[in-house]
């Protein structure tokens, strides 16, 4: 589970999109940035995630958000799942997981009695100066716009 809380200094970070256009932190610098990790493309969960905050896109814009996903997953597959549910905010290919364990959001998981490493679904909201707003670590997949709203 990430250390990080509200009111810190969000990490730095660099990571190619699906189609392979960089972002970095001081891409926002000024602007308010959502940064949701998930645990993998196109799963159910992530998927009603992503979709809840794509049917939610105008009211987060109208509040000057801009919207970052990030997963583990390869840029082919980020493209697939942004196309297949028509994701209007780029998706992260962080396969070599920087901006994942910059986050710390890598750790040990639990899914049907098995321990296993993976991403603790987390989402950051980082604020003008990029400075922690608020961790969400109890993410509602079908009401994720409300929480971040």
């Amino acid at each position: 589970m990430t250390t990080l809380k509200a009111g810190d200094k969000a990490p730095s970070f660099e990571a190619k999109d699906q189609d392979g256009n960089r972002h970095s932190l001081k891409d926002y610098e000024g602007k308010k940035l959502v940064v949701f990790f998930y645990p993998k493309a196109s799963t159910p969960g992530c998927t009603a995630e992503a979709c809840n905050l794509r049917d939610n896109w105008k009211a987060l814009q109208a509040q000057g958000y801009h919207i970052l996903g990030a997963s583990a997953d390869s840029q082919k597959r980020q493209q697939n799942f942004k196309n297949k549910y028509e994701l209007p905010f780029p998706l992260l290919a962080d396969e070599d997981k920087s901006v994942i364990e910059a986050f710390g959001v890598w750790g040990p998981k639990k899914f049907m009695g098995k321990e296993y490493d993976g991403i603790h679904r987390t989402t950051f909201i980082i604020d003008e100066n990029g400075v922690l707003e608020d961790v969400i670590t109890k993410v509602k997949t079908k009401a994720h716009a409300e929480q971040i709203l």
